[in-house]
């Protein structure tokens, strides 16, 4: 088996170097690639990068600008050469060290995800307001968008899939920053598991999160929930038709 794992990358020049030699130590035994995804980071994190593909197994794909996650995640694959992809980010928040483990569980999974949210996982060192955030997207993802529902993470960014399951696949709004969402629609009755782990703070770097990437991902979710959007919005008008039509007759 060939793992490829794909980084996608802005500005993570403190961070890429620490993710490549951990996965390299963690990876030992393994048939494995990284493919670094960048888009065009001023601070030369795909230099860094092409450096340690002198050492390491590293391939660069250097994009002409911020282009959206989903999109890199896309090219990634593309340019991937793995029977197993791994996504994960840059930032060291999803630890390499959790890598064998999902890999491990793809004997009985077809998509395995490194979950927050279920028994034994967590979070660490984010406000009240990035936790409820971070819960309303779960929630409305599981209520919206068929496929999700039973996944106590489809929000992820972290998890492991068998190559296969992804031909065909493109992401619908490049800007996309929860691809594991789109996923979950498209592999319904695919055998999905959860491994828990604990999201880390940032040690090193900035945030990507932003009103634009929150808007995108608002965007994706319409585009998949519409049908489940529309239902709940006309049961929402009948109720209260019936209830005030009550409270007047």
């Amino acid at each position: 088996m060939r793992v490829s794992v794909v980084v996608p990358t802005y500005n993570e020049r403190e961070n890429i170097g620490v993710l490549i030699e951990l996965l390299d130590k963690h990876l030992k035994g393994f048939d494995y690639e990284v493919v670094v995804v960048d888009d065009n980071s001023p601070d030369g994190t795909a230099e860094v990068a092409e450096e340690l593909a002198k050492r390491y197994p590293v391939k660069v794909v250097k994009r002409p600008g911020k282009l959206g996650l989903a999109s890199a995640i896309f090219d990634g694959i593309n340019a991937s050469s793995g029977d197993v992809i791994v996504v994960m980010d840059a930032d060291l928040q999803h630890p390499p060290e959790l890598v064998p483990a999902l890999l491990e569980r793809l004997d009985k999974c077809d998509l395995v995800i490194a979950s927050r949210y279920v028994r034994g996982g967590g979070i660490e060192e984010w406000s009240l307001l990035r936790k409820v955030f971070s819960v309303g997207a779960v929630l409305l993802a599981r209520l919206l968008v068929p496929g999700c529902f039973y996944v106590k993470d489809p929000v992820s960014g972290f998890f492991a899939i068998k190559r296969g399951l992804l031909r065909g696949w493109k992401p619908i709004e490049p800007r996309n920053y929860k691809v594991l969402v789109e996923l979950l629609k498209e592999l319904r009755g695919a055998r999905v598991c959860e491994v828990p782990y604990v999201f880390k703070g940032r040690r090193r770097g900035t945030s990507k999160l932003s009103k634009s990437v929150i808007a995108a991902y608002v965007k994706v979710l319409i585009k998949l929930g519409f049908l489940r959007l529309l239902i709940a919005l006309l049961a929402i008008v009948l109720i209260a038709f019936f209830l005030l039509h009550y409270y007047y007759s």
